[in-house]
C-alpha cells in the first residue's frame, strides 16, 4: 500500500461530482467555503517535477514539469538549461506547445550531446521514443504499440534500452483503477519487458523473457548485459518476490544472482562492470524505497552490505566511480548525500562513508554527472515549493523558478521528537496561519501510507495545507515501519501491525502539546492506505480521538487478504497467509474489536482499487452503522487507490474539514 501523491489540477471542472454516494445527506454540490477554497486554490498553482537528468560531463540539467498539477500521467514538459548559467529552453515532439500533452523519460546520450524522451504529442495516448540533438527538431525513433518507460542509452551510443508493456493501453502499476473483471480471472497477462530500439533504424527488439516482468534495470558498461529487478509472473502483485538478475543484450539468456530476504530497489552497474550495487530492505510499495546498500558481484557471489547498521534509509543510490557510490538517504527527518567508497580483496573489505549535503529540505529526482561533481534533485520544504537546483552538493543553485510566487498559507513547521518504547520517534509538529499563543488549538494526527514510508518535509498538499489554514495544528509522525531511522526501525511492526506504532502516535500527541498549546480533548486522526487502516485500528483501541477520516483503510486484514489484488506485499510483514495463520491478521484487525468504536469515522474510498478494495470501506462503515457510531462512506466513481479526478480531489478536503469542524471545533 502506498500514501497517495496526487496533486491538484489548476483548472477547476466545472461538472457535478459522479460518486457514489452512502448514507450522505444533502446534494452533491458543497456550500461555497471561501477559506477552504482559496487554500485550495494555492495549492493547486504547485507545479511539480518528477525528473531531473544532468549530462554525463555535467555541462546540461534537463527535467520534467508538470504543466498542471494533476497528478499521475498529466501533460508535462520538458526543459533543458546549459549549466552554470544558462537560460532554459523547452524540448518538444510538437511542433507547437500549446496543446498538452505527456513528455517525460529523459536519457542523455553517453557523450552528451543526444537527449532521448519519451512524447505522445504526435500520437495521442501512445507513447514513442524521441532522440535530438537540441540544434534541431527532435526525430522519432519508434513506432510502438504499448507502455513504454525509462529509456537508457548503450555505451556505444547506438542503441537505446526501454521497459516495454507491449500491446498494453494502460498504465502500470497498482495506484491507477483497475480494469473491471469480465469472464474467467487470473493473472494479469501483460509482460514489462526490456526491449532495445536502434536508434538508426528504430527496429525494436524485447530482450528480457516473456514470463518475467522487470521493474528496473541498468546496462552493463560494455552494453553486453543489463542488470534487472524482475520477477517471474504478475508485475502488480510479485514486487515483493523481485530478485537481481543478469540479462544477456543479444540472446536473452537470463541468470539470477541473488534472492534477497526482502525487496530490492535501483540495481546500478559499477562503472567497470564488477559490481550491482542495489538498495535492499522491506518495502511496501514498488517506488517507494528504503533500505540499506548493498554489492553484488556480477558473475554472482555473496552479497556485501557495505552500510550496515547505519540509522539512514537508502532512497536512491548512483556510481561515480568504480569504487564509489553517492547515496541518497532519509534519516531523522534529514535529507542525506553520503559518498559511500570500498575496497574489496583477499577476503577483506575496507568501507568508508561521508555525508556531502544534508538538509531539512526534502529531496527527490536524484541525478549525478558522470564524476559525481554536478547533481541535480528537486528540493522542496514546508515552507518552499518544489524547485529544480543543481551544481556541486552542498552549493547547487535552484535553477527554476515556477512555484517562486507561491506562498504559505499555513504556518510554521517543527521536527520534533519523544520516547515509545526502546524508541526515539521523530515526527513533524505543522502550527496553523496566525497562530495565537494565547488560545489552545485543535490537532489532527496525519497517518503516512505505506507502512514503509516516511512524512518528509515537503510542501504541503491535500489536508496538511487546508488544515492548518482552518486552525488546526497538524501532526505527522515517522513511527516504527517509517523510513529514516535504520533497518530495524523500519522491520519494527512486522507481525505487530498497528500495537507497537499506534504507541507510538499516541506518544507524539502527548510530545505536541508539550511543544504547543494544543487542547488534547479535541485531538482527530486521518490517513490514507496504511494511514486508512491506522486510523481505522486507532479508534478500535483508544478514545482519545474525537473525529476520524479513514481513507482507503484496511478493517479486516482476513477478508482483505483474498479481495486485494496485490496479496504478496503482506507475506514479508505477517510472516505467512492468512490461510496458514490466520491469527496473526486477525490480531491486527479492526474489526477485532469493532464494538469499541464510539468515534465518529467518515470513511473514503475508490470504486477501483487493487491496493484496498471498497468492501474494506464498506465493512467498516456497515459495522459503525450497525452500532450507532457516526460515520459516513464516501464512494468515488472510476477511481483507484489514488484519488486523480480534481473535482473528487476537491471533494475530499471539503467533507473533511466539515467532518473535524462538526467534531473539533
Amino acid at each position: 500500500m502506498r500514501t497517495s501523491t496526487t496533486s491538484y489540477n489548476a483548472r477547476m471542472v466545472p461538472q457535478v461530482l459522479t460518486a457514489l454516494l452512502i448514507a450522505l445527506p444533502g446534494t452533491l454540490a458543497a456550500q461555497p467555503r471561501p477559506a477552504i477554497d482559496a487554500v485550495i486554490g494555492t495549492i493547486e498553482k504547485v507545479h511539480s517535477f518528477a525528473e531531473t537528468a544532468v549530462s554525463p560531463d555535467g555541462r546540461r540539467v534537463a527535467w520534467v514539469e508538470d504543466l498542471t498539477p494533476s497528478g499521475d500521467g498529466g501533460p508535462t514538459a520538458i526543459w533543458v538549461k546549459q549549466l552554470p548559467s544558462g537560460r532554459p529552453i523547452r524540448v518538444s515532439a510538437a511542433a507547437a506547445t500549446t496543446s498538452l500533452f505527456h513528455e517525460a523519460g529523459l536519457a542523455w546520450s553517453p557523450d552528451g550531446r543526444m537527449l532521448a524522451f519519451l512524447s505522445d504529442a504526435r500520437s495521442r495516448g501512445q507513447a514513442q521514443l524521441f532522440v535530438t540533438d537540441l540544434a534541431s527538431a527532435p526525430r522519432k525513433v519508434t513506432a510502438a504499440k504499448g507502455q513504454l518507460d525509462h529509456p537508457c542509452w548503450a555505451a556505444d551510443g547506438q542503441r537505446i534500452a526501454f521497459l516495454y508493456v507491449a500491446g498494453s493501453a494502460q498504465a502500470a502499476g497498482a495506484l491507477v483503477a483497475y480494469k473491471p473483471d469480465s469472464g474467467v480471472v487470473g493473472e494479469n497477462t501483460d509482460e514489462q519487458r526490456i526491449a532495445i530500439a536502434d536508434v538508426a533504424s528504430g527496429a525494436i527488439k524485447e530482450v528480457s523473457p516473456a514470463n518475467m516482468w522487470v521493474y528496473d534495470y541498468d546496462w552493463s558498461p560494455d552494453g553486453n548485459w543489463f542488470a534487472a529487478e524482475a520477477t517471474e509472473g504478475s508485475g502488480t502483485n510479485n514486487y515483493w518476490t523481485a530478485q537481481l538478475y543478469t540479462v544477456d543484450a543479444v540472446t536473452g539468456a537470463t541468470k539470477s544472482i541473488w534472492k534477497p530476504p526482502l525487496q530490492l530497489a535501483v540495481p546500478r552497474v559499477s562503472p567497470d562492470g564488477k559490481w550491482i550495487a542495489t538498495i535492499e530492505g522491506i518495502m511496501s510499495d514498488e517506488g517507494s524505497n528504503g533500505g540499506d546498500v548493498y554489492l553484488v558481484p556480477a558473475q554472482g557471489g555473496i552479497p556485501r552490505n557495505i552500510t550496515p547498521a547505519t540509522t539512514m534509509s537508502a532512497r536512491s543510490i548512483a556510481w561515480t566511480s568504480p569504487t564509489t557510490l553517492l547515496e541518497h538517504a532519509f534519516e531523522n527527518g534529514k535529507a542525506i548525500l553520503a559518498d559511500v567508497s570500498f575496497e574489496m580483496g583477499d577476503g577483506t573489505s575496507h568501507i568508508g562513508a561521508h555525508t556531502v549535503w544534508s538538509g531539512a529540505n526534502h529531496l527527490t529526482a536524484m541525478s549525478v554527472s558522470r564524476d559525481g561533481e554536478i547533481i541535480a534533485g528537486v528540493l522542496q520544504s514546508f515552507s518552499e515549493a518544489p524547485e529544480v537546483y543543481a551544481g556541486p552538493a552542498g552549493t547547487w543553485s535552484r535553477r527554476t523558478a515556477v512555484n517562486t510566487a507561491i506562498k504559505p498559507v499555513w504556518g510554521e513547521a517543527k521536527s520534533i521528537h519523544w520516547k515509545s518504547d526502546e524508541y526515539t520517534i521523530q515526527g513533524w509538529l505543522l502550527y496553523p496561519q496566525h497562530f495565537d499563543t494565547s488560545r489552545k488549538y485543535p490537532m489532527v494526527v496525519s497517518v503516512h501510507g505505506g507502512p514503509s514510508a516516511a512524512s518528509f518535509a515537503t510542501f504541503p498538499q491535500r489536508w496538511t495545507a487546508v488544515l492548518p489554514a482552518r486552525g488546526y495544528f497538524v501532526l505527522l509522525p515517522n513511527p516504527r515501519g517509517s523510513y529514516g531511522a535504520g533497518a530495524k526501525f523500519t522491520e519494527a511492526n512486522v507481525k505487530d501491525f498497528g500495537y507497537g506504532d499506534l504507541r507510538d502516535i499516541l506518544g507524539g500527541i502527548d510530545a505536541a502539546a508539550n511543544e504547543a498549546p494544543i487542547d488534547t480533548n479535541r485531538v482527530g486522526i486521518i490517513g490514507w492506505s496504511y494511514g486508512g487502516y491506522m486510523t481505522m485500528w486507532a479508534v478500535t483501541q483508544t478514545e482519545r480521538f474525537k473525529a476520524a477520516v479513514a481513507g482507503a483503510g484496511i478493517a479486516n486484514w482476513q477478508s482483505y487478504y483474498g479481495q486485494n489484488r496485490i496479496d504478496q506485499w503482506m507475506l514479508p510483514f505477517f510472516g505467512a497467509s492468512v490461510y496458514d495463520d490466520p491469527q496473526i491478521y486477525a490480531k491486527s484487525s479492526p474489526i477485532t474489536f469493532i464494538k469499541k468504536v464510539k468515534t465518529p469515522t467518515l470513511v473514503l474510498h475508490g470504486d477501483r482499487d487493487s491496493e484496498v478494495p471498497t468492501p474494506q470501506g464498506y465493512e467498516f462503515w456497515h459495522a459503525l452503522k450497525t452500532l450507532n457510531v457516526a460515520t459516513e462512506l464516501v464512494i468515488y466513481e472510476n477511481e483507484g487507490h489514488a484519488i486523480n479526478k480534481p473535482e473528487h480531489q476537491r471533494d475530499i478536503e471539503r467533507r473533511l474539514v466539515d467532518w473535524f469542524d462538526k467534531y473539533l471545533q
